[in-house]
């Protein structure tokens, strides 16, 4: 297993869990890809977005169950991330921790 980690806000995580899947937060829209983060670029991600987020979660994933969907391209500091090109389904998710 790789797991991978997808963080959200708290609206964001009662939505996915109300439909059941998560087509992207605004900026994941606007880039057309899901954005997620190893655990060792995990930290980075919260204090650069989430800095004082009440209620926001972190949702580990198993990359390897992703298929070809996802994607590992360069982004913040030329550090290869992983981008998923479809919505991620509720089923895919294998643990959930509040930041």
């Amino acid at each position: 297993m790789t797991p991978i980690i997808k963080l959200l806000r708290a609206a964001e995580w009662a939505q996915f869990q109300a439909d059941g899947a998560f087509a992207g937060s605004a900026d994941d829209l606007r880039d057309g890809y899901i954005h997620l983060s190893t655990p060792d670029q995990t930290p980075g991600t919260v204090a650069k977005y989430f800095a004082g987020e009440v209620g926001a979660v972190a949702l580990t994933v198993d990359a390897d169950g992703l298929a070809d969907e996802l994607r590992w391209e360069p982004s913040r500091g030329g550090q290869l991330f992983p981008h998923l090109y479809r919505p991620l389904r509720l089923d895919e998710v294998i643990d959930v921790r509040r930041l």
